[in-house]
């Protein structure tokens, strides 16, 4: 393992093995398999110190920064396609409430962003570092901020990524 840890090469083989072994989990998560969805859940953790339940629907293409560092997701959540989630990000709920966020595709969530309680957030979305959202983010924008607030709309995903 500290093998893969010194080389370029190894770093990118981190990043991938969180989603990797997400999607492995999430697979026998929705084919009733048992305990072994429990077993990597556990893995994850103790390798990349993050929560990502196989409950939780992640879509194609998604990435996670730097193997996926101190992240948690609700079991719940829903996030879309090619996604890209900096560490130390939070997507859970918000207490008296029963929905959880639900993420677009083409969205970028940057460091240390929580994402609360009942959102949305809309498709070409990029969310500032250490934004706290705890309100919908509409399609192509900007938000930023604690409480996020849309500081830029009718943006081009590919001006900011």
């Amino acid at each position: 393992m500290s093998k893969l840890c010194r080389s370029d090469d190894g770093y990118i083989k981190l990043r991938v093995m969180l989603i990797h072994w997400y999607r492995v989990a999430n697979w026998l998560y929705r084919h009733h398999i048992g305990i072994i969805p429990k077993l990597i859940y556990y893995l994850q953790y103790l390798l990349f110190n993050c929560s990502v339940p196989a409950s939780c629907k992640i879509g194609k293409g998604t990435k996670f920064g730097y193997g996926g560092i101190a992240t948690v997701i609700h079991g719940r959540a829903e996030i879309g396609n090619n996604c890209v989630i900096g560490t130390c990000v939070t997507i859970g709920g918000r207490s008296k409430y029963q929905a959880v966020p639900k993420i677009g595709n083409n969205v970028h969530i940057s460091t240390g962003t929580k994402i609360l309680g009942p959102v949305v957030i809309g498709d070409n979305v990029v969310i500032g570092a250490g934004s706290i959202v705890l309100h919908d983010v509409p399609s192509n924008s900007v938000a930023v901020g604690t409480p996020a607030k849309v500081i830029k709309s009718d943006i081009d995903i590919n001006d900011y990524i």
